[in-house]
């Protein structure tokens, strides 16, 4: 009786943990100030900012944070989008601390990290980013 209610609680804890976990992904927090250059990503910094996406090719969350992020930047010309596939950029991955795909990174036009969100970012918080940008 007594393994059955240890495999209940830690079952338990577990089941919540993953709701957390899941509730906190994809959340957009500070970036870490670290600056990445034009040449790392292949692209040029936008006018006022620069969205980085790390993806992977087998990843389907990569392609549901990527059209997100198309949708809202769309429409603003400088905002520079770009997708970086993290297998052919693994130097930077680390030198940046990529730990998961999609991981979305936002850069102040100088190329400093502003903020990054792992997972993929939820739509509300996105807008707020960029109108803070």
């Amino acid at each position: 009786m007594e393994s059955l209610l240890l495999l209940v609680l830690l079952l338990a804890l577990t089941s919540i943990a993953g709701i957390i976990y899941r509730a906190k992904k994809g959340d957009i927090k500070k970036g870490k100030r670290l600056q990445i250059l034009e040449g790392e990503i292949g692209a040029s910094y936008g006018k006022r900012a620069s969205i980085l996406q790390f993806s992977t090719t087998f990843c389907s969350e990569c392609r549901a944070a990527k059209a997100i992020v198309k949708d809202v930047v769309k429409e603003l010309t400088d905002i520079a989008f770009v997708e970086i596939d993290a297998e052919s950029h693994l130097d930077l991955v680390r030198r940046i601390d990529i730990r998961s795909t999609p991981t979305t990174i936002f850069l102040d036009k100088n190329g400093y990290e502003i903020a990054r969100a792992v997972g993929a970012p939820k739509r509300d918080q996105l807008i707020k980013v960029i109108q803070a940008l």
